[in-house]
């Protein structure tokens, strides 16, 4: 299979209450990225600037960084949507900050996408050669959740929650306007549509993870976030396989977000 020579990796990091972890994080990723025979852009997307997360980031000094953001909290989903609208890359991916994910897993991930092709690659735990600390009860919420978005969706991903993707830009051009969600779910529906879209050539390649439980996520209740997650999952089923929305024969109105710096649709 030809491989396919990359001209410039955007790599977006959604920031959220990372204000005591994401200078070095930063620095380990600058580090990972000047060791790829490819060029690169780190873009960090400070989503809420209510700690010290923007100004701990801009410490960070590299002609190959871009700190930016806003200041209220949107959600991880609008935070990466906000990066990639300013990203310049031809294959664009984004790792979630917080250091629970290896920043080596980059190299692989970059290997698979050019070998495979690829449309889509994903981080996943349960690649055959993953390095995964986990605790047995996320073990079993994850599977569970995966088996609910096959049979919803017939995607052939044994994962699809780890914070670390690489798309080819068409792939983002053509679906990041039709998409709703702005939080957990987000993964999923980006995904989901694109796989509706013809973008099928999605691969998974291995990831390290250890889970310290350090992820910003962990100060909310995690039923809160299983039930918010099971809502908008079935959100997208609902518009995806019942009102058509996301297809291209739908007719929906469209503006342009200054802030996202493209066009969206109007829900």
């Amino acid at each position: 299979m030809q491989s396919q020579n990359i001209k410039l990796l955007s790599l977006i990091i959604p920031v959220y209450h990372q204000e005591k972890t994401i200078r070095k994080q930063l620095q380990n990723i600058l580090g990972e990225l000047a060791l790829l025979a490819t060029p690169y852009e780190l873009i960090v997307v400070v989503d809420g600037m209510d700690d010290k997360s923007f100004e701990e980031a801009k410490k960070v000094r590299s002609s190959n960084l871009v700190v930016t953001g806003y200041k209220t909290n949107h959600g991880k989903g609008y935070a990466v949507r906000f990066g990639m609208g300013k990203s310049r890359g031809d294959i664009i991916g984004f790792l979630d900050a917080g250091g629970d994910l290896s920043e080596l897993g980059l190299s692989m991930m970059l290997e698979h996408f050019k070998w495979y092709n690829a449309d889509i690659i994903v981080g996943s735990k349960r690649h055959p050669v993953s390095k995964v600390q986990y605790p047995v009860s996320r073990k079993i919420l994850s599977w569970g959740y995966q088996q609910l978005t096959k049979l919803l969706f017939g995607l052939n991903v044994r994962d699809t929650q780890v914070g670390m993707k690489l798309y080819r830009r068409k792939v983002l051009e053509d679906v990041l306007p039709r998409l709703l969600v702005k939080a957990f779910a987000f993964d999923i529906e980006i995904l989901a549509v694109a796989h509706r879209l013809g973008y099928t050539r999605i691969f998974e390649a291995p990831v390290e993870l250890d889970f310290t439980g350090a992820s910003s996520i962990t100060s909310l209740s995690v039923w809160k976030i299983i039930l918010n997650m099971l809502k908008d999952t079935f959100a997208v089923y609902y518009r995806l396989r019942i009102l058509h929305y996301y297809d291209n024969l739908n007719k929906r109105k469209w503006k342009f977000d200054e802030e996202l710096n493209f066009r969206v649709a109007v829900p």
